[in-house]
């Protein structure tokens, strides 16, 4: 059987990793890839291989277009190419507004928004060529509503909800979906620099009343992977009710 490939950004850790290995359950080849922590990917990467799948492991930054451009073409090298993409790679910055700085701005906007685009543009015209392809995008819920102090971090998601619709409506004739997951509160590192009883505060005004679970948001990419050609375009809230 041909395994189908899949291509996960920001993966050596929370809901990246999870999805990596939701998919390498299901037999999958998995490509991973994180900016920096080579070790921590290199552990997901034999996480990953204990289900008998292949995994390629890239370290580089995808805000990057070149360096994306030599992922790519690893991933032509070694599996011929990729039938489904989730752009997972983000950062956040809490901080006032007047307090930033271009580079700070600049930095988010790269490595959650530009990355995108990267990755997209690259991985789009094989899909064209098939016919065939999903596209997943991980987004927040402050890409829908905004958040204060954290202006640039909302932009950049607000512009991942809009690139998914705008990108959804051009490829949809070539059979190819493209739907985002906007995120709540996923118990992952980067909610860890709130203090417990931030945390505590946080989740009584969650409906749901705890946090997200990667492998819950893991588990929904892979479905919006599965058949469903007539869903597409979407921005799909997971937040426990919060927003």
């Amino acid at each position: 059987m041909n395994r189908k490939t899949v291509l996960v950004t920001g993966s050596s850790r929370g809901i990246g990793k999870a999805i990596a290995i939701r998919y390498a359950r299901e037999g999958y080849n998995v490509v991973i890839n994180c900016a920096s922590r080579e070790e921590l990917l290199q552990k997901t990467r034999e996480e990953i291989e204990a289900f008998q799948v292949s995994c390629l492991a890239f370290v580089g930054d995808v805000g990057n277009y070149e360096v994306v451009a030599k992922l790519f073409e690893q991933i032509k090298q070694t599996f011929g190419g990729i039938d489904i993409l989730v752009n997972n790679a983000g950062i956040a910055d809490i901080r006032l507004f007047t307090d930033m700085k271009p580079e700070d701005w600049n930095r988010i906007i790269t490595t959650n928004l530009t990355s995108v685009f990267n990755c997209c543009s690259l991985a789009v015209p094989a899909m064209v060529h098939k016919k065939s392809g999903k596209i997943i995008n991980i987004s927040s819920v402050w890409g829908n509503v905004g958040a204060s102090c954290e202006v640039a971090y909302s932009a950049s998601k607000g512009g991942v909800n809009a690139f998914t619709k705008a990108l959804a409506k051009e490829l949809a004739p070539s059979n190819i979906q493209v739907n985002a997951v906007a995120c709540g509160v996923i118990d992952t590192e980067m909610n860890q620099i709130l203090e417990e009883e931030e945390m505590q505060q946080l989740i009584e005004e969650i409906p749901a009343n705890r946090l997200g679970q990667a492998e819950e948001v893991a588990e929904l990419v892979y479905q919006l992977s599965q058949k469903n050609e007539y869903l597409t375009g979407q921005i799909i809230t997971m937040d426990g009710g919060w927003i």
